[in-house]
């Protein structure tokens, strides 16, 4: 019994060092996204790959903040940011793995909640991650519902490369594609 009260002290001295759950609201306000990236894959089921990602950003000589991210969270990696631009000095945490988003990091923030436009953006990319645990990216009314949601995140999409029309132009006629040849004949 006294070995347990030992553990018990101890997890509570981990816990202790660790940020405080307001200060990585805070952070995440500052210097976090939730974001859906969608690119065309003809392997998957409707031809397009549906990632959802939570990222916190910092320079470099931050990553020690990183660190107790990823250790809070107990999810994550930490990469170089833009890769392809030698002047960006930023380390982000991504976190992308779907059970992860739905045990830690959508609950967590559905508790501390975002205060900034990223609440909204936040919400958004719950419904969507739901979504898609619910398999619905695999169908074109899912797939078409998740990319008109994902348009209306971080400032309507202006960043994103690829046109929404696009996109659910590429989910439209994969529903041809994955039709069986018997199914593709009745139409006709």
């Amino acid at each position: 019994m006294t070995s347990e009260n030992v553990l018990s002290a101890d997890n509570q001295q981990e816990r202790l060092q660790l940020p405080n759950p307001w200060y990585v609201t805070g952070i995440t306000d500052g210097e976090g996204s939730f974001h859906i990236a969608l690119y065309q894959d003809k392997r998957m089921r409707m031809a397009l790959k549906v990632i959802p990602e939570f990222h916190v950003s910092q320079n470099a000589t931050s990553r020690q903040m990183l660190e107790e991210l990823r250790q809070f969270f107990n999810c994550g990696n930490i990469k170089i940011n833009h890769r392809g631009r030698q002047s960006d000095q930023t380390l982000v945490l991504v976190v992308r793995n779907r059970d992860d988003l739905l045990t830690k990091i959508i609950p967590f923030f559905q508790k501390y909640q975002l205060r900034t436009t990223k609440k909204k953006d936040f919400e958004i990319f719950s419904q969507i991650v739901l979504m898609m645990s619910q398999k619905e990216h695999q169908n074109q009314v899912g797939a078409k519902k998740i990319i008109n949601l994902a348009y209306q995140m971080n400032n309507q999409g202006k960043r994103r490369k690829t046109n929404k029309f696009d996109l659910i132009k590429i989910v439209e006629s994969s529903e041809t594609i994955c039709e069986s040849p018997a199914a593709r004949r009745d139409k006709i």
